[in-house]
């Protein structure tokens, strides 16, 4: 009897080659579409237009010959991802939906929709790769990065546990980009040339202060400038020939976040909304006529004030270390985590696309504190760190 699997069509050229590998395997592929926004009035210009993409989805299964199933997820989606988004926004951190919204939505309610199908797997178009080895008498799913480089998607799976994993099938996670196409030219799939959706997890591209709008009320507030020669504001001087009395003492002075006063650095403009601005942002600060672009390199949304500094290079976007607390720890591999007091060594990223860096973790009694070898830029609450043996995302967490 044929496996039955689910695959989410999105209308986009991934998960089209999906279905029709999954069809030349053998299997038994019903498609459905998931509709988890339905507010167009943040989306920029026709960057969103779900009806376009669930019709193509129509079409691509009709012409695979596949059942067709439309779920919509909107009010569970709000719930779980834009709710989530607006109140960690309001809090001065940085979400990431799609993490999130893997997590939540694809790999928690999509998937249990499709069990009710009675399916065996679920599957989507993430360039990701998936195997499954032996060790001690248990079976265990290894998440491995896509065979493209350019389109690893790796990291926003991060959060995906056993159970999830033993349901996914990634069909394209071996193939590059320019092959997927070709498949889909092949196959005469109307998505063959279709260009890749940006933006938020199903939203789409978003000007992010109106989006946030919706309930977050504009605020006018002050952008300071930091300088880069005062001590103050500099990691380099603040941690330089510094004695500590303990490994532990070390490990929270390089993690934990750049604190300034209200009146730090010198006044260059004003703002509309501290929560409205993100780590690293260079745009939408409307303040010119410095040597060098100013990037947000804190906010303070209690205070409802911006700190800048010029240059991606300046000293207070750069910091060695970061902090998980323990509820937030996710270990994909459950076998592999680490016991209180154990350090170990792994590659780590804190954003899609970042090159994987040389990182220790230690496990302390309160969390796991990572501390790369390079200084890194932007580090950010709410973000989430994964980190990897060789091609393999071992773990992630939420950063504090």
């Amino acid at each position: 009897m044929k496996k039955r699997v689910v695959v989410g069509l999105s209308g986009g050229v991934d998960s089209s080659v999906t279905a029709h590998l999954l069809i030349e395997q053998g299997y038994d592929v019903i498609a459905m579409f998931m509709r988890n926004w339905v507010d167009d009035s943040v989306i920029i210009s026709e960057e969103c237009p779900w009806v376009e993409d669930s019709n193509d989805a129509l079409a691509v299964a009709e012409k695979l010959g596949i059942p067709f199933h439309v779920i919509d997820l909107s009010a569970q989606y709000k719930e779980r991802i834009v709710d989530y988004m607006f109140k960690e926004y309001e809090q001065g951190r940085t979400p990431n939906p799609d993490i999130l919204c893997n997590r939540e939505v694809k790999f928690d309610i999509f998937l249990k929709a499709a069990l009710k199908l009675k399916a065996d797997y679920v599957a989507t178009g993430h360039y990701v790769q998936k195997d499954t080895i032996e060790d001690n008498g248990k079976t265990v799913h290894r998440l491995l990065a896509g065979a493209d480089p350019n389109k690893d998607q790796s990291y926003f799976l991060c959060q995906l546990n056993q159970e999830q994993l033993a349901k996914a099938l990634f069909p394209i996670g071996h193939l590059q980009k320019s092959e997927v196409r070709e498949i889909a030219r092949k196959a005469d799939l109307i998505t063959a040339e279709k260009k890749d959706s940006q933006g938020l997890c199903f939203i789409g591209k978003v000007r992010l202060p109106d989006f946030l709008q919706q309930q977050l009320a504009p605020k006018q507030g002050e952008i300071r400038e930091l300088g880069t020669q005062d001590t103050n504001f500099d990691p380099f001087h603040r941690l330089q020939n510094q004695e500590f009395r303990t490994k532990r003492d070390e490990l929270v002075a390089l993690s934990t976040p750049y604190e300034y006063k209200p009146t730090d650095g010198k006044l260059v403009g004003e703002h509309n909304g501290a929560h409205y601005f993100t780590i690293g942002q260079r745009k939408g600060l409307a303040v010119g006529g410095t040597p060098e672009p100013l990037f947000v390199i804190e906010k303070d949304t209690t205070n409802n004030v911006i700190y800048t500094g010029q240059g991606d290079e300046h000293p207070g976007l750069l910091r060695r270390g970061l902090f998980v607390p323990n509820e937030v720890i996710h270990w994909v591999r459950d076998d592999l985590k680490m016991e209180i007091g154990e350090s170990r060594s792994y590659m780590a990223r804190i954003r899609y696309r970042q090159p994987l860096e040389p990182a220790e973790l230690y496990m302390e009694p309160d969390g796991l504190y990572v501390i790369f070898k390079d200084y890194q830029k932007g580090i950010a609450p709410g973000q989430f760190v994964a980190w990897y043996a060789e091609n393999e995302l071992v773990g992630s967490g939420e950063i504090s």
